[in-house]
């Protein structure tokens, strides 16, 4: 099952094939249950009819997919869940012996250890996931991100010039944020294979797991991968500082060590290029210090506020027309005025207006004026707007018309519409997605899950 696989033990030819049925099984137990022992065509069959769910979400355009016991599997289709209908509830053993064979030696010992691991998946018949292995209530669960078979080229991904212009830069940190299915490891990908495609450089990755695969073109990219090639982030972009980078790209920062050397390599000349789970800008600048213990927070000041190239923080949103997610954005350039605000925590409160003010030469928006534009596009609804702003009373102001401080307001945008609703059914593939996750028959519609 892809490079990442094989780490199974050999079953027994004559076991019983019962223990791959799909129905509900043992009751939950404190630690990962032993791998059960199955024949090797009953393995077989578990995996293909999984395989053949994964085929399915990717026809479907799901981002992820959710796989737990007593559930059939599950789709987050343009960020709606929805219930696989033609598909039994799967059995506590379908999902361990599928989770089991993702996996090497290391991952399996630290799933049996820590109960959670995080790994790459490569499907037979094509197609990469990124997948996190869990136990909850004492059964196995799987929650698995679609990765595209491609970097998306950063043209097709809507988001502005200047999030592009930031990797001109031959040194520097440049910080991807958003909440947890934003789009951060697309974009990410993205701006490193505009790299790839532009300059001679040396590249290094450090992921947890790999994610896109990056063939190389004018640069020489080097992708490693937590648990497999490496044992950390930490200690991978500790080693890259001796490996003649010119741009390292650190999947997430996670613990104040990681943030330390990354600000370490952007001062010493590197492009870095990571992410981090924060909602904007601001809130970004605030998770960095935090990092630190108290008494080095200052000092993490001053040494982001010189080696800050800036910050995109991006929330997704439905495209108004149903086809698709469209990015809003808010974007931080590190102006000499901007590193003042970064420096002093007293002006912490004066970024947001910096940002808003810094269109024009520097291409910085805040969110809110990021949402107005794809408003005044007609490529969002209102109420989806409202949703995401920073500050809604003034994005509703701003549709009714209202002008506040230097916003410049066209009349031609009229009033948020109500929701038009949805079609409760389209013709798509051979799986059929049901509201209430009962089993039924092979069918060809899709329909949303209820909350």
């Amino acid at each position: 099952m892809g490079p990442r696989n094989g780490a199974t033990e050999e079953a027994t030819e004559g076991a019983t094939e019962e223990a791959t049925e799909w129905g509900h099984g043992s009751a939950p137990s404190a630690a990962p249950p032993p791998a059960p022992v199955i024949s090797l065509r009953a393995r077989s069959l578990v995996s293909s009819i999984l395989d053949r769910v994964l085929a399915a979400a990717r026809q479907l355009g799901a981002s992820d997919v959710h796989l737990k016991v007593g559930l059939p599997p599950v789709f987050r289709i343009k960020g709606e869940l929805r219930t696989v209908r033609d598909v039994p509830p799967l059995s506590p053993e379908a999902l361990q012996v599928f989770a089991l064979g993702m996996m090497n030696e290391h991952q399996r010992e630290q799933f049996e250890s820590t109960w959670d691991v995080d790994l790459a998946y490569a499907a037979p018949g094509g197609g990469r996931y990124r997948v996190n292995v869990f136990q909850q209530r004492g059964h196995v669960g799987l929650a698995m991100r679609v990765v595209p078979p491609e970097v998306p080229a950063f043209e097709k991904l809507n988001l502005p010039k200047p999030v592009l212009d930031l990797t001109e830069n031959e040194r520097g940190l440049i910080l991807i944020t958003g909440i947890t299915g934003a789009g951060k490891s697309t974009t990410l990908a993205a701006l490193l294979d505009a790299i790839n495609a532009r300059r001679a450089c040396h590249i290094v990755t450090i992921e947890d797991p790999i994610e896109f695969v990056f063939r190389d073109r004018r640069s020489v990219v080097n992708q490693r991968e937590i648990g497999f090639d490496t044992l950390s982030f930490a200690r991978a972009l500790r080693a890259a500082l001796r490996q003649d980078p010119d741009v390292i790209m650190v999947g997430e920062i996670r613990d104040v060590e990681t943030m330390e050397i990354a600000l370490q390599a952007a001062e010493t000349g590197h492009l870095v290029l990571s992410t981090l789970h924060t909602a904007d800008a601001v809130d970004t600048i605030n998770r960095v210090v935090s990092l630190f213990p108290p008494h080095q927070q200052q000092q993490a000041r001053v040494q982001m506020g010189h080696v800050l190239s800036g910050i995109v923080s991006q929330r997704l949103l439905p495209r108004a027309d149903g086809a698709g997610m469209v990015p809003a954005v808010e974007i931080l350039i590190n102006t000499p005025r901007m590193r003042e605000l970064l420096i002093d925590p007293r002006r912490s409160g004066e970024i947001l207006a910096a940002i808003e003010t810094g269109s024009q030469p520097y291409g910085m928006v805040s969110f809110d004026q990021s949402l107005k534009e794809l408003l005044e596009r007609k490529l969002v609804k209102y109420e989806d707007a409202l949703a995401q702003a920073t500050r809604p009373e003034d994005l509703a102001l701003h549709q009714r018309g209202v002008q506040r401080g230097d916003d410049q307001v066209d009349p031609a945008v009229s009033p948020g519409r109500t929701t038009a609703a949805r079609a409760a059914a389209t013709t798509l593939g051979e799986l059929e997605l049901d509201d209430d996750g009962t089993d039924v028959s092979f069918s060809t519609s899709v329909e949303r899950r209820k909350p």
